[in-house]
């Protein structure tokens, strides 16, 4: 018994680090005060600086997140992506996020816009709906990141809303770990 416990611990702690594929983890939640927040967390083999600019340049964005990219990298800033190759980040189908704040290689809080593809209603209501991303250290070279989306509005626009977040996250993120799976 303490042989296979012993086992599964190890297996806890160490697998991950070799040769099992990373993953997407979805961890949301609603908070004690009843506010949902979407997160998902990644553990990448790299180090912030690399990480930090994956996130904060265009070239960086490019490689992962979207053909076209724009970036306005201060407080007051923002990021402008098209997933439309064809397209601007000024056409009205770009997303754009706010810069908030951030901490170099440490934190981002972007503001969500939402666009044309979304309801009337949720984007008349949008005034709270951020992105809060946070990179840590957690050693041996690897970068744990873990985003949380909070300002959810209610009702069924916004449910909406949330599941087409929910889903084009975690797309995302699984983009963002084939550059790393790629250097295994």
């Amino acid at each position: 018994m303490k042989i296979r416990k012993a086992l599964l611990l190890l297996s806890l702690f160490v697998i991950p680090f070799f040769g099992i594929q990373a993953q997407v983890v979805n961890s949301s939640y609603v908070t004690k005060f009843g506010e949902k927040a979407l997160q998902f967390s990644i553990v990448v083999p790299a180090d912030k600086i690399e990480v930090w600019k994956l996130f904060t340049t265009d070239k960086g964005l490019e490689k992962w997140i979207a053909p076209v990219v724009k970036t306005n990298m201060k407080i007051g800033g923002w990021i402008r992506t098209n997933y439309d190759k064809t397209k601007t980040t000024e056409d009205t189908t770009a997303i754009q996020l706010d810069i908030i704040n951030y901490l170099d290689s440490e934190m981002l809080t972007l503001k969500v816009n939402l666009n044309e593809n979304f309801p009337q209603q949720a984007r008349n209501e949008d005034k709270n709906l951020q992105e809060i991303i946070q990179f840590i250290d957690i050693g041996k070279g690897n970068i744990k990141i873990i985003s949380t989306m909070v300002g959810w509005g209610q009702g069924n626009d916004w449910d909406k809303a949330y599941t087409f977040f929910e889903k084009g996250n975690e797309w995302t993120y699984k983009e963002l770990l084939k550059l790393f799976n790629s250097k295994n």
